[in-house]
């Protein structure tokens, strides 16, 4: 057990771990710099611990004791007490939950072993029958590809999709936003910390790794050659990636050439794209394969 220590001073080194949390250019330096990042709120700091992350810190405002306890009991890390209006001066904003947590970020893996030997994704609390921890060769049907998407909370809202909609593993390229980002594990309620995923590092040419593993992959666009999301999900391939673009721009011209597939959702009163992670939401639901 590691027993709560008061601080008093916003300086003290002990709580270097959670300053400045809102200056974004900072903390994208910082965290995967020095392999950590912020678990915000009771049940995203459980679920990462559940999840094998493993705790370096803990950073507590009195009235969350209680309800942290068992946690605390089980810490081997230091547990920082601190009243809120430290807090506020640490981290740069109001801590309204009232708990962190700095946590060890775990190697990311190899994206064709990923491909291989993830397991199901399963959403916060469940716990299907049927999906190993371990995952292994064939479990891995869909996955999800992030292209260059920036915006944290559409990050977090796109796992959090994927989660609970059964997508397999994500990739992400090389300039998607950090999924580990404290507002990306907010928004995405530690989904970000269930979902089996890795960065690629050379886009679109590491399709080519989709490909070797057998992959069909279709690129959420609009384009002509698009067909619509409900053909996509009649033909129920065995192995599928859906690619999906940046807030802006959407997908680049060499995704998009290399595609196997295009798709469009069809839309209705003249809207011709969702949010990013709106649409992740819909072709995640209408591509489930069958019988799930």
């Amino acid at each position: 057990m590691s027993e709560p220590r008061a601080v008093t001073d916003p300086a003290d080194p002990r709580l270097a771990d959670y300053t400045g949390l809102t200056d974004v250019e900072l903390r994208r330096r910082r965290e995967p710099a020095e392999g950590l990042f912020i678990a915000e709120g009771e049940k995203v700091i459980r679920r990462a611990i559940e999840a094998g992350y493993r705790m370096r810190s803990m950073l507590l405002t009195p009235k969350w004791l209680e309800v942290m306890g068992d946690v605390i009991g089980a810490a081997e890390a230091p547990v920082h007490l601190v009243e809120p209006a430290l807090a506020e001066q640490v981290t740069g904003y109001h801590v309204h939950r009232g708990a962190l947590a700095s946590m060890e970020r775990k190697p990311l893996p190899e994206p064709a072993g990923l491909l291989t030997g993830a397991a199901p994704a399963q959403a916060p609390g469940d716990r299907r029958a049927g999906s190993p921890a371990g995952g292994g060769a064939g479990a891995v049907r869909r996955v999800a590809v992030f292209e260059d998407i920036v915006d944290h909370a559409n990050v977090g809202a796109a796992f959090r999709n994927a989660a609970a909609l059964g997508v397999d593993a994500v990739l992400l390229t090389p300039r998607c936003a950090d999924p580990l980002y404290r507002r990306s594990v907010k928004v995405s309620m530690g989904a970000v910390l269930q979902v089996p995923w890795t960065r690629l590092t050379s886009w679109p040419q590491d399709i080519g790794i989709l490909r070797s593993a057998g992959f069909t992959v279709a690129a959420l666009c609009l384009s002509d050659r698009a067909i619509t999301l409900d053909e996509l999900a009649a033909r129920d391939d065995d192995r599928l990636a859906l690619v999906f673009g940046t807030e802006g721009a959407g997908l680049a011209p060499g995704t998009l050439a290399a595609a196997d597939d295009h798709v469009r959702i069809p839309m209705d009163a003249g809207v011709d794209s969702l949010n990013v992670a709106a649409a992740s939401a819909v072709a995640f639901y209408a591509t489930r394969p069958r019988g799930v």
